[in-house]
């Protein structure tokens, strides 16, 4: 069984895959990437049996295109700012200070990762709130992440620790998933929430583009409570409450 998900779950679905039940040597080593550049790949012809993205879009336009039989929402995930923890950044001062022309914002690039398109709908949100912030974001965010052409992370690092223990950017706007580690790896980092105004959710699905019975037999596994209860110790929500 091959598997191509996206980088935000490299280590959930290491766990999920140990803990389904799946024989190891039936698994092949799961390829990760961004989920708009993997998609991509199986659109040109790659081979995979189950392809989950940090988007509905991306499954949606696989079955569309007759490459993938059904879309399946699994996770939910909501986008946050990680950031030096001396800029002293709160939800309530959150736009006011990225908008300041000395502060470095970095996103993922939309397109590529669905994490820079949940980026650009925080900046049309902006918009709303503020007049005018959208194009400034847009202006100033760096396409850090996300792109085979961006920046390369440090050996042994994850891509998030990287744009601040290279000194890239002050600020990332990525998904909150995940950023326990980063903040790990990178001291003296905040991890502050997106105001009520600014929330974007983010919805993970998964589709099924072939019948190997290892790869309907994950994302079953995937949406029952175990494997939901696995993603949530990697900080992804649940696609459905009690």
């Amino acid at each position: 069984m091959q598997v191509y998900a996206a980088g935000s779950l490299v280590a959930a679905l290491k766990d999920v895959i140990a803990a389904s039940g799946i024989p190891a040597e039936a698994v092949a080593a799961p390829t990760f990437g961004p989920a708009g550049l993997l998609r991509k790949r199986i659109e040109d012809g790659e081979k995979a049996d189950l392809y989950l993205s940090a988007d509905l879009a991306s499954p949606r336009r696989l079955v569309d295109a007759g490459r993938a039989k059904d879309v399946v929402p699994f996770a939910r995930n909501t986008m946050c700012v990680l950031a030096r923890a001396d800029l002293g950044l709160t939800p309530d001062n959150l736009l006011d200070r990225l908008l300041k022309p000395d502060l470095r914002l970095a996103t993922s690039t939309p397109g590529a990762d669905p994490g820079g398109d949940y980026a650009q709908a925080v900046f049309d949100r902006a918009e709303t709130a503020h007049p005018g912030s959208k194009a400034m974001l847009e202006k100033k965010a760096l396409k850090l992440l996300g792109s085979p052409n961006t920046m390369v992370p440090m050996a042994g690092r994850s891509p998030s620790a990287t744009v601040f223990l290279g000194n890239n950017a002050d600020a990332l706007l990525y998904y909150c998933s995940g950023q326990s580690g980063t903040m790990k790896e990178a001291p003296g980092l905040s991890l502050v929430q997106l105001p009520p105004n600014l929330l974007v959710p983010a919805t993970y699905a998964m589709a099924l583009i072939t019948d190997n019975p290892d790869a309907m037999r994950l994302a079953l596994f995937l949406v029952s409570e175990k494997g939901q209860a696995i993603l949530a110790r990697h900080e992804l929500g649940p696609i459905s409450g009690p």
